[in-house]
């Protein structure tokens, strides 16, 4: 069974604290599960005020829907993050 991992690597240059940064991706990570049943944590930077790095992952029967849906998600990462998303990162395993 495929899984698929999309990293997100995000540059929050409005957060003026680790509050703002946290705010932040508590939306984004409550919108893509909600709407892509997906899971979705922080990887990296977590003390740090305008860095991050955000970790999406989903499970499938077929390699085709695990990207359609990583696809979907970054659609919609990039609609919410804007500017502040730097670079992402495909992988299937």
């Amino acid at each position: 069974m495929p899984v698929g991992l999309l990293t997100l690597e995000l540059h929050i240059a409005d957060a003026q604290s680790l509050k703002d940064k946290r705010q932040i991706l508590r939306s984004l990570k409550d919108k893509l599960r909600r709407e892509f049943n997906v899971a979705v944590a922080e990887l990296e930077h977590h003390d740090v005020w305008q860095r991050s790095v955000v970790g999406i992952v989903t499970l499938s029967n077929e390699e085709k829907h695990l990207k359609e849906v990583l696809n979907k998600v970054l659609d919609e990462a990039d609609r919410i993050l804007g500017s502040a998303l730097i670079s992402q990162n495909f992988e299937i395993m």
